[in-house]
């Protein structure tokens, strides 16, 4: 039988199967094969990606994505919500970043908090449980008056330790200053650096992923208000997202001056120590910035929605 002939039957097998629910034995008739071969002719017709089978999770969750994701990125965990143009993509990976997060919260010790809405829904979503005095919940960066103050990170620190009865601090200093010596003084601060060497032994921290062009991450950038000069090497770095308000490239590598001389928080190669990075983040636009991140190593657990899935898992094919 030709190869053409081989698959059209395939084809026919597999709509009459998998798409009109017939029997095997109803597929058998109508193809033309004993009923014996009909599980044959199925399982080719998977082998050679005429059947892709999707198994979807009832509770939200796209199981074949996640698995691929793990298996392409090394990743510890993944998660990934179900997502279409009817539905609140924001608010899914939320519920999946609260379902996750309750799942494996620490007894004792410190997580921490970057910002952003990612984050912020993970935050908004968990479902109170005030009972985890020997927590504290710590800040990675400054604050950010550039955004709406509910994605900040000082108040979404706050808003979990209260939530979880946790205690917290706060990081008094803004996340993006003027420059290098702006930026040195405020880390010399027995109470900034204090934070931060808190924040830099957490045995798990929560991060939303930017990608430069959209987005926070763009008016982060625009924040910095840097000059021609710098604008021109920080763009030769050819950066593709950040994380903590500190930019990297398509592998991840930290673009490091100038943007970072301007920020007030944990550096990406200090974050790199905690020993499990979650990553937060929504839509298919923030794919180069999270590719970025997970060949860089930044990430050991992953949610998302899966749209975002799909564009990651493109944007690797060999």
């Amino acid at each position: 039988m030709a190869l053409a002939r081989d698959q059209s039957v395939l084809v026919k097998a597999a709509t009459l199967y998998y798409l009109e629910g017939k029997s095997q034995a109803e597929v058998a008739a109508e193809i033309g094969v004993s009923r014996s071969n009909v599980s044959r002719v199925l399982a080719a017709a998977r082998t050679q990606g005429i059947v892709d089978i999707r198994i979807n999770d009832p509770f939200g969750r796209a199981g074949d994505l996640e698995h691929q994701l793990i298996s392409r990125f090394n990743l510890a965990d993944c998660r990934v919500a179900n997502t279409g143009p009817r539905t609140d993509n924001l608010a899914r990976v939320g519920e999946l970043g609260a379902a996750w997060l309750m799942e494996n919260l620490p007894s004792k010790g410190s997580l921490a908090l970057s910002w952003g809405s990612a984050v912020q829904s993970v935050v908004d979503r968990l479902v109170p449980d005030p009972i985890h005095s020997d927590l504290e919940v710590l800040p990675l960066i400054g604050g950010l008056s550039i955004v709406d103050s509910a994605r900040d990170g000082n108040v979404l620190v706050r808003s979990l330790a209260l939530k979880l009865g946790a205690k917290h601090r706060a990081l008094h200093a803004p996340a993006i200053v003027e420059s290098m010596t702006t930026r040195d003084a405020f880390m010399a601060e027995p109470s900034i650096s204090s934070v931060l060497t808190a924040a830099s032994t957490a045995r798990l921290a929560i991060v939303g992923i930017g990608s430069v062009g959209s987005g926070a991450s763009q008016t982060i950038l625009k924040a910095m208000s840097l000059s021609p000069d710098d604008e021109d090497r920080f763009l030769q770095a050819e950066p593709v997202g950040d994380c903590c308000t500190r930019y990297f490239d398509k592998s991840g590598t930290p673009v490091g001056s100038p943007t970072s001389d301007r920020v007030v928080g944990i550096d990406l190669e200090t974050l790199r120590r905690i020993p499990t990075i979650v990553g937060v983040a929504v839509g298919p636009a923030k794919a180069p910035g999270v590719h970025g991140a997970l060949l860089g190593g930044l990430l050991d657990v992953l949610i998302i929605d899966s749209s975002l899935a799909e564009a990651l898992l493109a944007a690797s094919m060999p």
